[in-house]
């Protein structure tokens, strides 16, 4: 497997001091946030869009550090009922033509999430009750989710894409493997997985069992780890919306590589990981409010290195 990086991991540098560090952290690939989420710290997606020069010295310069690009990433949600739903779109389709004209055959994102029937805002429904969280499903996945993924499905793969790794990730129509599969089966297997294990650990899910069930559904991987803090999770439960930075009192935390989980629990991950056909990037995102981006992902480097090495 390949060790790369999300590069918004080091967003505090310049687009040169990133790719000298990652030079140095022994990185071999990276995946470049376009925008939507992300603040794109390394890459201007209207210049890149405008000129074959702009790219071609891009690409150079991650060369020139024996690095690759692995992926193109537009976290957002094109789904969004209101303003930021346009934005969004516009976004995902811009960086979908860039990986075309790089060459790029995956794309990083998610799903997105509507409101229900005149919402302002998004509308996450993860209960049955009461009755008309059902209709809010209902509206939710036949008007609005599985429309808009046919058409940016075909948008694709006239572009020569095929291949869309949707994060699971909280507040979003696709968070979890049955959700993935719903949304597979209704647009075809253009659409795939970038498996996060760190939240199905929140959720209370089991990334070994899911891996194993998402198979060859599996496009991408992020290497993100979580702590399940004990004693505020057992007064409150695992839903928390406080802020990150106030890892103290938060029931869990996005936490570097081994903190979390050690590295025993990492080697079984990657080995499910090899068994269900994925022998392919394993791009670190650095999230955890505790330690420096660039210490972090010094520790999380090693912890795969190891791994990496155990699995050989």
């Amino acid at each position: 497997m390949k060790i790369g990086m999300i590069t918004d991991s080091l967003g505090n540098l310049s687009f040169d001091e990133m790719l000298r560090a990652s030079a140095e952290l022994g990185l071999e690939t990276l995946e470049f946030a376009c925008g939507n989420w992300s603040s794109a710290p390394h890459i201007d997606l209207t210049a890149m869009l405008d000129s074959a020069a702009t790219r071609a010295e891009f690409v150079a310069k991650v060369r020139d550090h024996g690095l690759t690009i692995a992926a193109l990433n537009c976290s957002g949600n094109p789904l969004h009922p209101g303003p930021q739903g346009k934005k969004h779109r516009q976004v995902t389709e811009d960086t979908i033509r860039l990986a075309s004209l790089m060459g790029i055959d995956r794309v990083v994102m998610m799903s997105g999430l509507p409101g229900g029937p005149g919402d302002a805002n998004p509308n996450w429904i993860i209960t049955d009750w009461p009755p008309e969280c059902a209709d809010i499903q209902r509206y939710q996945w036949d008007d609005c989710i599985i429309p808009y993924w046919r058409d940016l499905v075909k948008f694709s793969n006239n572009l020569g894409i095929g291949k869309l790794c949707l994060e699971l990730h909280g507040h979003q129509a696709v968070y979890n493997v049955q959700t993935l599969f719903r949304l597979r089966d209704a647009v075809g297997e253009t659409v795939g997985a970038n498996y996060d294990p760190s939240h199905p650990m929140w959720m209370g899910a089991d990334p070994l069992a899911a891996v194993r069930k998402l198979g060859s559904a599996i496009y991408y991987v992020h290497a993100k780890d979580t702590r399940v803090e004990p004693v505020p999770a057992g007064i409150d439960g695992v839903l928390d919306a406080r802020p990150p930075n106030h890892y103290a009192e938060r029931a869990w935390n996005y936490i570097t590589l081994g903190y979390g989980h050690g590295e025993t629990w990492w080697r079984q991950f990657c080995t499910a990981l090899k068994q269900a056909g994925y022998d392919d990037v394993l791009s670190i995102e650095h999230e955890d409010m505790m330690l420096s981006p660039m210490e972090g992902m010094r520790k999380s480097v090693a912890l795969l290195r190891n791994v990496a090495i155990n699995l050989a």
